[in-house]
């Protein structure tokens, strides 16, 4: 089982019967109001606000809306607004968190404090989504927005971050591509090594859940003709489901180039704390905001 694209998605979250509530921490964000409000209409969550309330209510106002009929919750700083935001997740008031009007930073020191946050002792990173038109279903890439140069527990790590997600949302053993610019291991290529490694890791079931091929390059992992003309042969070759990078700077990277010259469409969450969390660039688009807070939501609800 594979998605096609976003509207796979948000067809499942139509179907359920329970909303999840969104946490939006300083929400005096017109286009993550936007979002949150798009996705309320569409029958996909229930946002909770969370910022300075007056600015909130006069963001409402100026779009049509009731402030009257939103949750608002008064939060006088940034580091407020955070903190919570967290506690509303650990009371069971809200079922993810999203980033607004503030730095991650600010938000993600909430989320790890060791007294009141959302940690589970393990490792969080970043995982993008995208549809592209010219591959033939939804594509994971990983970490373009988290750990600056990830080690080899790391990597393991990202991996089963990123097959958790999307066992969730139903898949049943994702592909996962190890990402080099070589198929081969060279002693003077660390990230060719420590692919190998990840993929022996799979095999001897460290890595579970999943089938983890490493190294191999991107046009192989995405297109299966490149593959027979190198005579490589593989369950992902052209089929994977998730890509990882060796850095944070190739996956940035990679993950805006299939935005800006492939014609993606992109979601992005950071993964591995007890809830997902929307956290989306400055820059980022209604859409690419609605998207990611669809894609939490079903992960949040396990929509298999």
């Amino acid at each position: 089982m594979c998605l096609k694209d976003f509207e796979d998605i948000i067809k499942r979250l139509k179907g359920s019967s329970i909303l999840k509530k969104v946490a939006v921490v300083c929400a005096e964000d017109l286009e993550s109001v936007k979002a949150t409000l798009k996705g309320r209409e569409d029958g996909l969550l229930e946002p909770l606000f969370i910022g300075k309330t007056v600015i909130i209510e006069d963001l409402l106002t100026d779009i049509g809306k009731d402030a009257k009929k939103f949750s608002i919750y008064e939060a006088k700083s940034p580091e407020e607004a955070a903190a919570l935001g967290v506690q509303l997740v650990n009371e069971g008031k809200a079922d993810y968190l999203m980033k607004g009007k503030l730095e991650t930073g600010q938000l993600l020191r909430a989320v790890v404090d060791r007294d009141t946050g959302l940690g589970t002792g393990g490792i969080m990173s970043h995982m993008a989504i995208q549809t592209i038109p010219a591959y033939h279903k939804m594509l994971v890439t990983t970490d373009g927005g988290m750990i600056l140069y990830p080690t080899l527990e790391q990597k393991k790590a990202i991996i089963e971050n990123a097959v958790n997600a999307l066992l969730r949302l139903g898949y049943k053993k994702p592909k996962v591509g190890v990402l080099a610019a070589i198929e081969k291991v060279n002693p003077k290529m660390p990230e060719t090594i420590e692919a190998a490694e990840l993929k022996k890791m799979n095999q001897e079931g460290k890595i579970e859940n999943c089938i983890v091929e490493g190294p191999i390059s991107f046009d192989l992992a995405i297109c299966s003709e490149r593959a027979i003309s190198k005579n490589y042969t593989s369950e992902v070759a052209g089929d994977a489901d998730i890509l990882v990078a060796p850095n944070i700077a190739a996956g940035n990277i990679l993950g805006k180039s299939l935005v800006e010259m492939a014609g993606a469409k992109m979601a992005g969450l950071i993964l591995g704390a007890k809830v997902p969390i929307v956290v989306t660039s400055r820059g980022s688009s209604m859409e690419e905001k609605y998207l990611s807070l669809a894609l939490a939501a079903a992960i949040a609800g396990g929509t298999t």
